[in-house]
């Protein structure tokens, strides 16, 4: 009886991890919702078009057309941001939504021109996009191990 209920629990969770099974609908439905206010960055190369997600930059997808390939990375869009809810992650807003809060960063001419130059590259709107997108990326894969959250030590 033991080995039976165990066994159905595995199963159970390894169901649940699949990556090939549906999404309830309610967390579906509220990630479609989010992904409606994410931003798109497209490219071209050799007749093919690219894109990836503004908030999520390694969401990536492509297609024939530009509209081809912008229905899908959101739909792959959406999928990543449906996994994020279901897994308690924190689900970036959109980039058009409204700001409260500020960094302040000083730079040289230089570096403000190098900052300008990789947004434009990367197919930003502008640097804001750029540090805030470069800025919380790896912010938030490796919130957890970051030295903020890990435990001090005494030496």
């Amino acid at each position: 009886m033991r080995a039976s209920a165990r066994s159905s629990s595995t199963s159970a969770r390894a169901k649940r991890n699949r990556l090939d099974r549906p999404f309830a609908p309610e967390v579906l439905a509220h990630a479609r919702r989010t992904v409606e206010g994410y931003q798109v960055v497209l490219w071209s190369e050799g007749g093919e078009w690219f894109g990836r997600g503004l908030e999520l930059p390694g969401v990536m997808g492509d297609g024939p057309t530009p509209d081809q390939c912008v229905a899908n990375v959101r739909e792959a869009l959406v999928g990543a941001v449906a996994h994020l809810i279901e897994t308690g992650e924190p689900v970036p807003p959109g980039a058009g939504e409204r700001r409260t809060e500020q960094v302040n960063v000083r730079l040289t001419p230089a570096e403000k021109l190098d900052l300008e130059a990789a947004a434009q590259r990367e197919g930003y709107q502008g640097v804001s996009d750029y540090v805030r997108a470069c800025a919380l990326a790896p912010a938030r894969n490796t919130a957890a191990s970051s030295p903020a959250h890990r435990k001090p030590t005494r030496r």
